[in-house]
């Protein structure tokens, strides 16, 4: 379970970050909101805990921004501000939980649980189009046929579905696939230098292309947008 804690209050956020570990997660530092909003681009997380009075970019403006980009990750708010306004603010930001400081860790943990466990039940099957998905079993249909997906295609088509309708680029796929416990799959690369970064580059085209037929009359298309990277998008009447 991957975390990420913006907390500036160091003393709060070291001793966090051993009680969190100790329960099992793997946490994430952010002193301020710029390495939060810097942190939640560039790695894949379960849940955020926000404090809203962060240094350089303020918890409120964080969580707008990563509304924006994704609206289905688990923000809990960490705060000493505890008035209704502040609450309301909060949840209509975006937010999916707010605890006020000071407060019990055993409740922010259970908390935090009850978010992963919504989380998980909304994402265990998705469905776009003629297209449905299944997590738990790894599996995916078109008009009820079930789909052969190697590992690689599963987690490809499974990072497109959940940022449906985003850019996701070839960086954010090959970190995707670099935690693939099922197998590497043909082609598998990890970028450590300019070689096997053009190989990288080139098994993503490789599987996109493969998966762009297996979705062929979904109602689902993967579209190129150039220089940028793909996203998984309705077919236009």
């Amino acid at each position: 379970m991957n975390l990420l804690l913006a907390e500036d209050d160091a003393i709060l956020a070291d001793a966090l970050c051993e009680q969190m570990r100790a329960s099992g997660f793997s946490v994430e530092h952010a002193p301020n909101g710029a390495v939060a909003q810097y942190l939640l681009a560039k790695q894949q997380f379960d849940v955020v805990v926000l404090d809203l009075g962060l240094p350089m970019v303020g918890g409120i403006e964080v969580l707008r921004q990563l509304r924006q980009t994704d609206a289905s990750l688990p923000v809990l708010i960490l705060t000493a501000l505890d008035s209704l306004e502040d609450r309301v603010a909060g949840l209509n930001a975006g937010a999916d939980d707010y605890l006020t400081k000071p407060f019990d860790f055993p409740e922010l943990e259970a908390r935090l649980r009850a978010l992963l466990r919504r989380s998980r039940a909304l994402k265990a099957s998705t469905e776009l189009g003629q297209l449905s998905m299944q997590r738990e079993t790894r599996s995916a249909q078109v008009r009820g046929e079930m789909l052969e997906l190697s590992p690689r295609e599963f987690d490809l088509l499974d990072l497109l579905l959940t940022h449906q309708g985003r850019v996701i680029t070839k960086e954010q796929i090959n970190q995707a696939w670099s935690g693939d416990r099922n197998g590497a799959g043909a082609g598998a690369a990890h970028p450590a230098n300019g070689a096997d970064s053009g190989a990288a580059t080139n098994a993503v085209e490789v599987y996109i292309h493969r998966l762009r037929r297996k979705l062929e009359g979904s109602q689902v298309a993967i579209r190129t947008v150039r220089g940028l990277g793909y996203l998984l998008e309705l077919e236009r009447a």
